[in-house]
Parts: structure tokens; sequence; C-alpha cells
């Protein structure tokens, strides 16, 4: 009876994950994929976060993915950066890309010299994964920036401020995955 109560489904607990990651990401070269990292697992319940900056599934279903990435450009140029997931792959060149998962962001010119310019890269797919199965986000772009100083497209972080304002840390990638339903039978 709590179930069909008012607010009932407040009792259900489906699988979760959430995680963000609090360091600067670069791409390993322009025109390259590069996995994005996840450093701090915020949430969770039925999903491994692995070393690996993958997640894998403890229950099959269907999920959606969320994510915000703060890219940032130092180039003078805009560059697109480019986002999609991968099912049960982690080198560069794998074949298990989700199709209809990519996203393509612009991000602008920098805005003058040393003051890039910003986009939150937001997105969500919705997407099936067998028990075991791992998924990661993955990025690219034309114009890789290094942490060496090359200008071009990086995932941005910013530590907690206390001036001029006080606000939190700006994670480079925050993203989440949720229970959408049992797979089709």
């Amino acid at each position: 009876s709590t179930l069909f109560a008012t607010d009932g489904g407040s009792s259900l607990g489906f699988p979760h994950i959430a995680a963000s990651d609090g360091a600067a990401q670069y791409a390993t070269a322009a025109n390259t994929p590069t996995i994005v990292a996840w450093n701090s697992l915020d949430n969770g319940s039925g999903f491994t976060l692995n070393a690996n900056n993958t997640a894998t599934a403890q229950v099959s279903g269907t999920y959606k993915i969320t994510y915000s990435l703060q890219f940032a450009n130092t180039d003078n140029a805009a560059h697109d950066a480019i986002v999609w997931l991968r099912i049960d792959g982690t080198s560069a060149t794998s074949s298990n890309d989700l199709a209809s998962s990519t996203t393509i962001f612009t991000i602008p010119a920098r805005k003058s010299a040393g003051v890039p310019s910003y986009v939150c890269g937001y997105s969500e797919v919705v997407f099936d994964l067998n028990e075991g199965d791992s998924v990661g986000l993955w990025w690219g772009t034309d114009q890789a920036a290094t942490s060496g100083g090359a200008v071009g497209v990086y995932m941005y972080y910013r530590a907690a401020q206390t001036a001029p304002m006080t606000y939190p840390a700006t994670p480079s990638a925050i993203g989440s995955i949720t229970f959408v339903s049992a797979l089709p039978t």
C-alpha cells in the first residue's frame, strides 16, 4: 500500500551513478579520441566507477546519461569539441561507439589574450546496458590545448572561490547515469 500512496515512489531505489572530476582535462592530441576522466564518485548504487574512467552496470536496463563538460578555448579561432558514448571499449580505436550518441559543441574564440571563452557542453542520451557492460564518455577536438601552453580546447576546472564572491568549485566534468526502465523483452 505504501507504493500506491502519495509519493509512494519515494520508497523505490533504482540503479544510478553520479560522478565528477576536479582537474583540468586535455585531449591526447588534436582529432584523437580521449576518455573523459572521473575522479569523484558523488553518489551511486548498482554501478561501479572503474579506474579506467568507465562505469560498469550491475543491473541490465535502459539508462539515461546526462553530462555537463566545462569546455574552454584559448585560441583566436572557434573550435569544435565532439563528445560520444562508447560501450565496453577503452582504447582510442574502439569500434564500440554507441550509434547516434554524438554531440558537437563549438567553442568560440578566446575573449582576449589570457581570457579563454567557455561553453558548458550539456547533453543526454538514452541507451541499453546489460549487466557487466561498461560505458565511457569520450571526446575529441580539432585543436587540442595542452597543460604546457599550446592553445586550443580543453576541459576547464576552477577551485572554490571566495572573492569577488563565494561559490563552490567548477568541475571539468559532471555526469550521472539513471535507470529508465527494464530492457524490452
